[in-house]
């Protein structure tokens, strides 16, 4: 490497992006004043210091903050996956505090009563089953009902904005965990995903009056690491930045309920593993596959809570050696090709309760994934369907880029 090139990897590595609500305060807020603001928010919609965007909003003086409302986790982000939020009075702030999840997913026109905007400042993973996008459409299609402005403070993909990868969810399988018609990784930040389905007719044929407030210094081709931001744990299960790209790696068969991906140990999304797996087999077997930009180290392990619990289970851990060249969703259907070769007899995915089945075609977005695949448990007879909509849906795109 040249000293110049050298340099240049140092500026980019160094530079720090300057996410939508930093954007915003050098604004000096102006685009909020003389409005009752709601705010959708969870612990990660933070300043460069770490402070709470609830805080920033609450203290500015030409602020007029009059309720918070949160994603699944809830505003304070206490709350298990899939757990209940309750509505209820801010500790801090003393505002009402309303969940958008479960039954109350669509903000109802009583608790946006006498909002004239609602300002979403959440980070997100990039994955379309991580229900804070779910929330987000339903933000603009409850403003665009109501007549109430939305502004989006833009953070980074951490996945990137050059990844795209998963078929379009179908009509027969939208539900909060496959909300809208769009791929399972799709390559864009909040703010691009929002004006997308807001133009798109994604929320449905009335769009809402939409701001975005663009992040500066940030490019599709970042890692997070790259942006120089901290991390705030987008939930219990991502509780670092470098955890978000095996969401996409693990968490579609991790919807199954007799096999393991490392959640309930140390390292949740990075591990596959089962009482009955020999882990040197295992890894051997995955390694040979030559699947590139990643390979795999043999693990025993002991889960802590949540499936094997107190079982010691063999398996592998995942290591992404070459970002750039990986397609994160297709490792856990080859693990799954891989383990029925090995062991015919602890078919995981026929064996899991009917529920868990219903729960992975709704995570994919089609039940032609499942059934494909499971005709002979090749990965290569359902990658082509999985496949079909990611280059349209990447030149539609393009159009709602913010970022080059």
């Amino acid at each position: 490497m040249t000293l110049l090139s050298f340099l240049l990897v140092f500026l980019v590595v160094s530079a720090k992006v300057k996410t939508g609500i930093e954007v915003l305060k050098s604004m000096n807020y102006k685009p909020l004043e003389g409005l009752r603001v709601g705010l959708v928010t969870n612990p990660t919609g933070v300043d460069d210091n770490l402070v709470s965007d609830i805080d920033l909003l609450h203290n500015a003086p030409n602020v007029k903050l009059v309720a918070l409302y949160g994603p699944e986790h809830g505003v304070r982000g206490s709350a298990h996956a899939g757990s209940s939020v309750k509505d209820e009075v801010d500790k801090r702030t003393g505002l009402p505090t309303y969940s958008l999840y479960g039954k109350n997913a669509m903000p109802s026109a009583s608790i946006l009563k006498g909002i004239d905007i609602l300002v979403y400042d959440i980070q997100d993973i990039g994955c379309r089953s991580f229900t804070y996008i779910s929330t987000l459409g339903n933000v603009l299609k409850a403003a665009a009902r109501s007549n109430i402005k939305v502004m989006v403070l833009d953070r980074p993909n951490p996945l990137g904005g050059l990844k795209v990868e998963g078929n379009i969810t179908e009509d027969d399988c939208v539900s909060f965990v496959s909300k809208f018609k769009i791929p399972y990784i799709y390559g864009l930040t909040a703010g691009e995903i929002a004006t997308l389905m807001n133009e798109e007719g994604l929320i449905g044929s009335r769009p809402c009056d939409l701001t975005v407030i663009p992040m500066e210094g940030w490019h599709r081709s970042m890692t997070y690491d790259q942006t120089g931001l901290e991390w705030v744990l987008a939930s219990p299960h991502i509780p670092e930045a470098v955890t978000a790209p095996f969401y996409a790696v693990s968490g579609i068969i991790g919807e199954v309920d007799n096999f393991s991906i490392g959640c309930g140990y140390t390292l949740p999304f990075r591990l596959f593993g089962a009482q009955w797996i020999d882990a040197g087999k295992f890894a051997d077997a995955m390694n040979a596959l030559q699947i590139p930009g990643v390979v795999f180290r043999p693990i025993y392990y002991v889960p802590y809570y949540s499936i094997g619990q107190g079982k010691e289970l063999g398996g592998v851990q995942v290591y992404i050696t070459d970002y750039d060249k990986v397609e994160l969703t297709d490792i856990q259907f080859l693990v799954a090709q891989e383990l029925y070769k090995l062991y015919p007899n602890h078919d995981f995915l026929a064996q899991t309760s009917s529920s868990r089945k219903n729960m992975i075609d709704k995570v994919c977005g089609s039940k032609k994934i499942r059934q494909l695949f499971m005709k002979r448990h090749l990965w290569s007879d359902a990658k082509p369907y999985w496949d079909k909509d990611k280059e349209a849906f990447k030149s539609l795109s393009k159009k709602y880029y913010l970022y080059d």
